[in-house]
């Protein structure tokens, strides 16, 4: 789908001598190359918060309602990998991103990405990570649980996850129990790659307890994925601010508010559900991400190889 990409395998082709010198090639590849300079339409890319059958209607409507409202063609992509998503946002490969806030403040620390939107959800921009266990443990709160941590199989989800790895990892080495996936004091410790996973891994009693956002917590029972009664909370963060949507750092002034106009004015419910049972959408900026930016440094992952 990506044009540069397509640009990029024409030319390497060339390069290898598939091209063979034939003259009609020549032409199609300046015609590809011509195209690809010309076209002014916007590439947005957005990167899984969750497993969701409704994920591919939402962003089809997504796609629909930019195209009516930009006066540039609009093409919504769904990215499965962090890393991917980051990297063609610092190369200037797309022009809008919904990112985790840890995944936005290494695009915006390696190549000045700039946070433009975010969304509501039940009326504010904030949500929190959770670490919940089963209904059935014994554990009331964090210090109960790791007081029998070397008994404790814990499960994060995306190493590149805010919620779900870097905030609940900080608090539980600030508490001496965490480094890595290979040094700490839990009986195991695993990544799910998905908070959906975490959740269901905690009701199965696969895992003894895991972290996770809470929105798509309460998204996850809201729709009938999870039996909330099976989980209980026993530590909740301080605030975070919500995923944002970022564009490059070179992004055109006029672009950025068009983009913002046209999602501000979003009020399609089965778009808005797709990320997090949003309410709305609103403004933001890259201040609201400071905080999440200051953790990530004490992490040691401001930089593409931790996304990986």
């Amino acid at each position: 789908m990506k044009k540069w990409f397509t640009a990029l395998i024409v030319s390497s082709v060339c390069l290898l001598g598939a091209c063979g010198g034939e003259e009609n090639e020549r032409q199609e590849n300046q015609e590809e190359n011509t195209k690809d300079t010309s076209d002014d339409s916007l590439e947005v890319a957005v990167i899984p918060a969750q497993s969701s059958g409704e994920m591919a209607t939402g962003l089809d409507k997504l796609e629909n309602t930019l195209n009516e409202q930009m006066e540039q063609t609009v093409e919504v992509e769904h990215y499965p990998n962090y890393n991917a998503v980051v990297e063609a946002l610092n190369y200037g490969h797309i022009d809008l991103a919904y990112l985790g806030p840890l995944t936005y403040v290494v695009a915006h620390e390696v190549s000045g990405a700039e946070a433009i939107i975010t969304q509501e959800i039940d009326g504010t921009p904030y949500y929190h990570s959770y670490i919940l266990t089963h209904a059935d443990s014994p554990w009331e709160n964090l210090d109960d649980l790791l007081e029998d941590s070397e008994e404790v199989d814990f499960a994060f989800g995306s190493i590149s996850s805010t919620s779900g790895s870097l905030i609940p990892g900080l608090e539980l080495r600030e508490r001496g129990v965490f480094n890595s996936e290979d040094d700490h004091d839990f009986s195991t410790v695993r990544y799910t790659g998905s908070h959906d996973v975490t959740a269901t891994a905690i009701a199965s009693k696969e895992v003894d307890a895991g972290a996770i956002d809470s929105s798509i917590f309460h998204e996850l029972v809201s729709d009938g994925t999870i039996d909330e009664s099976q989980f209980k909370k026993i530590w909740q963060s301080e605030q975070l601010y919500q995923y944002p949507w970022a564009v490059p750092a070179d992004m055109d002034d006029e672009i950025k508010e068009d983009l913002q106009d046209a999602f501000t004015n979003i009020e399609d419910q089965e778009i808005l559900d797709i990320f997090g049972g949003a309410s709305a959408f609103v403004k933001t900026d890259h201040s609201h991400y400071e905080s999440i930016r200051k953790a990530a440094e004490d992490f040691g992952m401001l930089n593409t190889d931790s996304l990986d």
